[in-house]
């Protein structure tokens, strides 16, 4: 799908809280960029059905794979300076709590808003990011890694067939899949690449559960008729059965052609050897090695009654092309017949096969689960912090470390901490100018996830205040031990708040 670019311009759609929290971002003006996704309610059922069919025999969400668009071990970045925020700090508060816990915690509780994106990228693989639902005003946002919305390999097409599953385990799809609907990005990431601004934000449709429901065969018109989820299966018949079929239908046809074996020789490609019976003498007198007319092994013994042999005898003096072999019937407890064979190797033929269409429909449902942060609550959003704060940052780590070990399945999310580093991080091979890093082992799988910054155990809510995009080896011994993210300035801010004032719906009639 290809990009439409809109740029900035006028007041910022805000109101009520969002537009209290981002007072003081008024000097910020970026150009951002919008994308549309799945752009109605019948494109979005057709995504959702595509991860999970209505009989539960088709789950593309398992078959997905970690994506990332490194291709080997990020080279050492470079650290340097400090950050100079670009405006005041601000918080946009999270929504919806847990169910509080005991006051002494020896675990990290890990959040409900943290789930997988699954797309399929330019080259048709099934790929997938860690996300995180993120307070908005109608409750539909998904915060993730720019390059897990945006294909770097497409000219910065928005991924196909994207949704958001919260909470995601082993194909399991607890509170539905949430479709994306519309992308937001800044411009200088969508246009020029800039991993300096590699986050998104996509608002997604009200979720949708898919299940239940039989296959069940119609006739062509009421299939024609019918609105829902339908296919057509491509049956073998009999010639005879063609010949019976109304063919101004279209509803049967033939394919392939009727064409007799040919007799070839043993070096044509797929040739097949067959074997001729012949008689002693003939066999005697063939060659050997492969070739048509050429001895077929050795000569075979098939032991008979005394009446079978008296029987295939008087049959080889009135037809000895069709009893070519020789009897002995001297002993009547004894009797055999000796059979001679030759090669004959053949080029195999084709028969025309006909078919018939068969129309189903599937009386399956299509179930709405509401918004997303009524589902899983949402993680608030800050900006302009200062670094040297302690973040959780929180994915689906998945792929091996450059050495080839492999520390995570990507099947369960996973939780690391730390400390900002006071330092930007620059790669020029990455166009990363000023990254924020913490030290971590994570690997790529992890792409996307949160940085949260205040996070509470307790309610499992933070602020959002970065995401993953860049895996480092900083002591070059081919292990991950740096991850890093994109600064949120007030840039970052007003970008977000337009995504997060806009409204999506359900896609369930």
């Amino acid at each position: 799908m290809k990009r439409i670019l809109l740029p900035a311009g006028g007041a910022i759609l805000a109101t009520g809280m969002l537009a209290a929290g981002l007072a003081g971002t008024a000097n910020a003006n970026p150009d951002w960029a919008s994308d549309t996704m799945a752009k109605d309610a019948p494109a979005a059922t057709a995504v959702a059905e595509f991860w999970l069919d209505y009989n539960q025999k088709t789950n593309n969400l398992a078959k997905a794979t970690p994506y990332t668009w490194e291709t080997k071990a990020t080279p050492k970045l470079n650290a340097g300076g400090g950050y100079t925020p670009d405006g005041k700090p601000g918080t946009i508060a999270p929504i919806g709590e847990e169910k509080k816990t005991a006051a002494k915690i020896k675990n990290i509780n890990l959040p409900r808003t943290i789930g997988k994106v699954f797309f399929q990228d330019s080259e048709g693989a099934l790929k997938w990011c860690s996300a995180t639902s993120i307070q908005s005003k109608y409750r539909n946002l998904v915060a993730t890694a720019g390059h897990c919305v945006y294909d770097d390999k497409k000219n910065a097409s928005v991924m196909d067939k994207w949704v958001f599953v919260p909470a995601y385990y082993q194909g399991k799809t607890p509170y539905g899949i949430f479709v994306g609907k519309q992308a937001y990005t800044h411009y200088d990431y969508s246009v020029f690449n800039d991993r300096d601004r590699d986050y998104a934000f996509v608002t997604v449709y009200n979720g949708v559960q898919i299940g239940g429901g039989t296959a069940k065969e119609v006739s062509k018109a009421d299939y024609d008729k019918f609105t829902g989820r339908k296919e057509v299966k491509k049956v073998e018949i009999t010639k005879a059965e063609f010949e019976k079929c109304n063919l101004n239908l279209g509803d049967c046809f033939s394919e392939g052609a009727d064409n007799a074996p040919q007799v070839s020789g043993p070096d044509y490609p797929g040739a097949v050897l067959e074997r001729v019976e012949v008689t002693e003498g003939f066999y005697k007198n063939a060659k050997t090695g492969p070739g048509n007319g050429n001895k077929l092994g050795e000569p075979v013994v098939e032991q008979l009654t005394y009446e079978e042999a008296i029987k295939y005898y008087n049959g080889h003096k009135t037809n000895p092309a069709k009893f070519p072999g020789t009897v002995n019937v001297d002993d009547k407890t004894n009797a055999f017949v000796t059979h001679y064979y030759v090669q004959k190797w053949v080029k195999p033929g084709t028969a025309k096969k006909y078919f018939k269409n068969v129309y189903f429909v599937v009386d399956g449902f299509i179930k709405d689960t509401g918004a997303l942060g009524d589902n899983v609550g949402g993680q608030g959003f800050t900006w302009n912090q200062k670094t040297g704060q302690t973040v959780f940052a929180f994915g689906y780590p998945a792929d091996a470390h450059p050495d080839g070990n492999k520390a995570y399945t990507g099947v369960t999310p996973k939780w690391t901490y730390g400390k900002t580093s006071g330092k930007v991080y620059v790669s020029a091979a990455e166009k990363v100018e000023e990254h924020v890093g913490l030290k971590s082992s994570f690997t790529p799988g992890a792409d996307g996830g949160p940085w949260l910054v205040k996070y509470s155990n307790a309610k499992r809510l933070g602020y959002v205040n970065g995401v993953t995009s860049l895996f480092g080896d900083q002591d070059k011994n081919n292990r991950y031990d740096l991850i890093t993210s994109p600064y949120f300035d007030g840039e970052t801010a007003m970008i977000y708040n337009k995504a997060a004032a806009v409204w999506s719906g359900s896609i369930v009639k």
